[in-house]
């Protein structure tokens, strides 16, 4: 098995809590009976949250990702996957922790999705 799936799959099993709470509203097809993947390999990254259906990746950032290097890997990788016609769309650890209502009407409002 290639080793960025062997990774993943091992993402996925240690989940941070906050990407544990963002599965709870994403997984099933509980969001809008959109289908989501978690942890999966795209070129040379791994993304937080697929789908597929709507080319859309939900990132889940920690304080890490707050550094210049990191802000600008980041943006590497977003472009990246913007050029393979993706939308990246992230959240702070902070976010998901303090106001998880407001990351899920933010997704539905940038969806364009009807409640």
């Amino acid at each position: 098995m290639d080793y960025k799936y062997k990774l993943a799959r091992n993402l996925r099993k240690n989940s941070t809590k906050e990407e544990y709470k963002v599965w709870q509203i994403l997984r099933n097809r509980n969001f809008f009976n959109l289908k989501f993947k978690r942890q999966v390999p795209i070129g040379k990254y791994i993304v937080d949250f697929l789908c597929e259906e709507k080319k859309l990746i939900i990132e889940i950032d920690g304080g890490q990702h707050n550094s210049d290097i990191n802000i600008e890997k980041d943006i590497e990788r977003s472009e990246f996957l913007e050029s393979k016609g993706y939308k990246v769309i992230r959240f702070w650890n902070n976010d998901i922790n303090n106001n998880l209502d407001g990351v899920y009407q933010k997704l539905i409002d940038y969806l364009g999705l009807k409640v």
